[in-house]
């Protein structure tokens, strides 16, 4: 008698996050983001003010920022040229090249490449 084994399909979409709601991608920003807010947040305003609960806050928002930067996508529109050439990307990929454009002082690069191999275009 044959054996055939068979692969049954399920669902793995769920299996590489962390508590629940972060990807490995999202937590990063979020604790990248968090850290930034801490610095810039508590550690200023809880120290002056003596109100650790502002500076504890302000973190937190910093932290929401981080994980809405790293989960949400550029909505399709067709209103706003930004969101006509940006549609459905994911906002940290923006971010990351703004970021290596602001890099490059700003500059674009464009090469041509001649496949006639005539030099004289």
């Amino acid at each position: 008698m044959a054996r055939y084994a068979y692969t049954i399909p399920r669902n793995t979409k769920g299996e590489g996050r962390i508590l629940l709601i972060f990807t490995k991608k999202s937590f990063l920003w979020t604790i990248a983001s968090s850290a930034v807010g801490l610095f810039v947040g508590y550690l200023p305003i809880g120290m002056i003010l003596q109100h650790p609960f502002i500076g504890i806050a302000v973190t937190l928002v910093f932290g929401l920022i981080g994980f809405l930067i790293a989960t949400l996508k550029v909505p399709n529109s067709t209103n706003f040229e930004i969101f006509r050439k940006t549609g459905g990307e994911n906002i940290d990929e923006i971010l990351m090249r703004a970021i290596k454009f602001k890099k490059q002082g700003k500059k674009i690069y464009l090469y041509h490449y001649n496949k006639g191999g005539d030099d004289n275009e």
